[in-house]
């Protein structure tokens, strides 16, 4: 989590500094719900993102190198340089985006589900979405299916109370998102967002029953971004005592309060992990610098399309 959460006051600065463009969406305060959901899964397990997926693809495995260069549009990115921000993808880490259409990734994760089932593996996909794609008809036309087909999915929706700018109550009539899911026929239940063991014991349970042939699960991971929804998002429409109420759950301070208490866990220890991980950064900032742009004459590889006539 402190990977993650550094990794992003990194990209805040880039972008300050005009060397990162584009949107940037940041995940700083919910880092509990990637860390605790890619800890229950294994690495053969399939993996959909949105275009907050920073989090995702660095617990992914994801080098924070290979991010960090594509962050910067540079070839060595993951998806070199071609994605940015919100289109991370990692084939062999069963990584598959970053997404930045609002509940695009629903209907790729049912796929990626139904071939695994399709060829009898016993694989997971978990696909990580927002509140604020429940509302959208991808989200009600994949539970259906994957209710219908139990196809091995988790839904793991992260609800931090707006979409965008749109609180959770203007936007959907049943708050109680877990319930909503439920009503296709899944299990479904809310999990403390913010503390990542509860994360991680939630989702082993999940992807342990969806892997026995329980078909799709629904957890409600509620959590909180303690940023605006984007770098070009002024921020208006939450109070400051809104966001100072949730920073006292920061997901680092809950599981550093009890690693302290039970574990022995003291400043010296915090401090080696700040060392370790500014110094990956620095590794990460200098190489992605170092990389070049996608050559020119590369632009249309990987472009697949029907055969262009003429000169």
């Amino acid at each position: 989590m402190l990977l993650v959460r550094r990794f992003e006051e990194r990209c805040v600065e880039l972008y300050s500094a005009g060397e990162v463009r584009g949107f940037v969406h940041l995940c700083i305060g919910e880092e509990a719900v990637p860390v605790g959901v890619l800890e229950a899964l294994t690495s053969d397990d399939a993996v959909v993102s949105t275009y907050r997926e920073h989090g995702h693809a660095l617990a992914r495995g994801i080098p924070a190198e290979s991010v960090m260069a594509e962050m910067l549009g540079r070839v060595t990115g993951c998806s070199r340089g071609r994605g940015g921000s919100m289109h991370l993808f990692d084939a062999s880490r069963r990584f598959y985006g970053g997404h930045a259409i609002v509940a695009g990734g629903l209907p790729v994760a049912a796929g990626l589900a139904l071939a695994d089932r399709m060829r009898g593996d016993e694989r997971v996909t978990c696909c990580f979405f927002g509140d604020g794609a429940m509302a959208e008809g991808e989200f009600h036309e994949t539970a259906n299916l994957a209710a219908l087909w139990g196809l091995p999915l988790v839904l793991a929706c992260e609800n931090n109370l707006y979409a965008m700018g749109t609180p959770l109550a203007r936007e959907h009539a049943v708050t109680d998102l877990a319930l909503r899911a439920a009503s296709y026929g899944m299990a479904a239940w809310p999990v403390d967002g913010m503390d990542v063991l509860a994360v991680e014991k939630a989702a082993r349970r999940a992807a342990g029953a969806v892997r026995a042939g329980g078909g799709p699960h629904f957890l409600e991971l509620r959590t909180y971004r303690f940023r605006a929804h984007s770098m070009y998002d002024p921020d208006r429409y939450r109070e400051r005592s809104e966001i100072e109420r949730w920073k006292a759950r920061d997901p680092l301070r809950v599981l550093g309060d009890r690693m302290r208490a039970e574990d022995g866990f003291g400043d010296e220890d915090l401090d080696a992990l700040e060392r370790d991980v500014a110094a990956e950064l620095d590794r990460a900032v200098e190489r992605a610098r170092a990389a070049g742009e996608e050559p020119v004459e590369d632009l249309l590889r990987f472009v697949t399309g029907p055969p262009r006539e003429g000169p």
